[in-house]
């Protein structure tokens, strides 16, 4: 999932090819879902994208908006496995494109914007998964931070820094008692840190994931708070451009599981998998110990053969496992009583299956008592009215009485 570190990516190319140029045409592709579940349509952003310049491009943790000459201001989140591409460039921070991958339009994009101007370029947002988000913000750009979801996540690592303190990260912690990789997974704490992000986090600090966050001493916090700035500033200003990231980094040898020589870091010391909070974590426990109580919701080591995000498998529906992913990736932080009517947006999602007011529940009829099996008589019983029918020619109706 692109985390704090891939948002910058494509902030950094938003601003190198498309920021002071104007939108000449857009094309999208309605989706009820990627749109529709945040309130817009493909229409509505097509009409407040077309003819406008953008004056600027912005990110908070894994959001990213562009501010443009009017006050409507797309705001978009990519989800599981959205992503941004330019018809002039390779985005791709992880492995070379594939020849498929390089094709003009891509695939399963969800808006393209053609920009006026040279270079040529063109950019879409595309989404296989349909787990990303793109909504068009009301505000003036100074205040977008200040509007739904950006206000109801926590600080940003990068932007922040006066906010997230090592005195507000140690009350933060204190005031929950959750495993402390729980809590910064989750964007109402603090935006941007996502599974492998807040894995480099706790290896750098020398701290297991499993640990109670209201368990670790001043100076553990201490070096949680420098663990967190370090790897969020260092991958940011490396644009996730793995390759580049320092030697000494788990993040550079995690995604080996399962691999002949995979499960060891270069030194030697082996990782381990673990799932905590639903999520799976790499952890060398050479280094992180436990020094305090655990969550006991915590699974064994997970075998190199499970893929890497694994998903719950307990899943009923097709559209549930979409709505069950979106739940555990730390995707999306909505205000706590945002309502239409009577009813919250969650209880809304909620009750999307059952039957329209207008249709009509299927009831389970019984079967006609003529076609019903015979009900089956006891021997003893059968062999009385066979006696009986015998001496009068004919069954009396009736039970028999017994004495």
């Amino acid at each position: 999932m692109p985390e704090i570190a891939e948002i910058s990516r494509i902030v950094h190319f938003l601003r190198k090819y498309a920021v002071g140029r104007t939108v000449k045409a857009v094309k999208t592709q309605e989706d009820t879902i990627v749109y529709g579940k945040v309130g817009t349509s493909a229409s509505a952003f097509e009409k407040a994208m077309t003819g406008k310049k953008i004056v600027g491009a912005k990110q908070q943790g894994k959001y990213f908006w562009l501010e443009m000459d009017s006050s409507t201001h797309p705001l978009m989140h990519f989800g599981m496995s959205g992503w941004m591409k330019f018809s002039n460039d390779d985005t791709a921070y992880y492995r070379p494109a594939k020849a498929e991958e390089a094709e003009w339009p891509p695939r399963f994009w969800k808006f393209i914007l053609e920009l006026e101007g040279d270079p040529k370029c063109e950019v879409a947002f595309v989404d296989a998964r349909r787990l990303g988000r793109i909504r068009l913000g009301e505000a003036k750009p100074e205040d977008m931070r200040k509007t739904t979801p950006l206000k109801e996540n926590g600080p940003d690592p990068v932007l922040d820094p006066h906010i997230l303190t090592v005195d507000w990260l140690n009350k933060k912690l204190k005031s929950k008692r959750v495993p402390v990789k729980a809590l910064l997974l989750d964007q109402a704490n603090i935006s941007g840190i996502g599974n492998w992000v807040g894995d480099e986090i706790m290896y750098q600090a020398r701290l297991h994931p499993e640990q109670y966050s209201n368990t670790f001493t001043d100076a553990q916090v201490k070096q949680l708070h420098d663990a967190m700035m370090y790897v969020c500033n260092t991958a940011v200003d490396l644009l996730a451009e793995s390759d580049k990231f320092p030697a000494d980094w788990l993040m550079k040898h995690r995604w080996d599981k399962g691999k002949k020589n995979g499960g060891k870091l270069p030194n030697g010391d082996r990782i381990t998998f673990l799932k905590v909070g639903g999520r799976t974590s790499a952890v060398v426990p050479s280094v992180q110990k436990k020094t305090g109580a655990v969550a006991g919701d915590v699974s064994e080591e997970i075998d190199g053969t499970e893929e890497e995000e694994s998903v719950p498998k307990k899943v009923t529906k097709k559209r549930g496992r979409a709505k069950k992913e979106e739940d555990n990736s730390d995707e999306e932080v909505l205000p706590k009583s945002t309502k239409r009517g009577r009813k919250s947006v969650k209880e809304e999602e909620a009750v999307e299956d059952e039957p329209e007011e207008d249709e009509v529940p299927v009831v389970k009829k019984r079967k006609p008592a003529s076609t019903a099996t015979p009900r089956k008589v006891k021997k003893p019983v059968a062999e009385a009215i066979k006696k009986e029918e015998d001496s009068s020619g004919r069954r009396r109706s009736g039970r028999l009485s017994r004495g």
